[in-house]
C-alpha cells in the first residue's frame, strides 16, 4: 500500500502528527522523495522520506521516527 494525500500519519510513539498534505516526487523517476503533513496545531508543518515510514495500512502512516525527531518548517 502506497502513502496517499490526506493520510493520517502517526510517528512511533502512536502520537497523531496530521494528514499528508503535500506529496514530493522526483522529477525523473515520478517516485515519492518526501512527504509532507499539516500539524494538527495548523501553523507549521513536518516532511518525512519513505526511509521514516514503518507501516501503511488503511488506517494511515506510522513512522519509525517520533515527531520531534523530524524535519519541521
Amino acid at each position: 500500500m502506497d502513502v496517499e494525500f490526506g493520510m493520517s500519519v502517526m510517528d512511533k510513539n502512536n502520537k497523531r502528527l496530521g494528514e499528508v498534505d503535500h506529496i514530493v516526487n522526483d522529477a525523473w523517476s515520478g517516485e515519492p522523495r518526501k512527504y509532507m503533513v499539516r500539524l494538527d496545531d495548523d501553523v507549521s508543518a513536518v516532511y518525512f522520506t519513505p526511509d521514516n515510514v514503518a507501516e501503511v495500512t488503511k488506517k494511515g502512516v506510522r513512522l519509525n521516527v517520533a515527531g520531534d525527531e523530524i524535519e519541521r518548517t
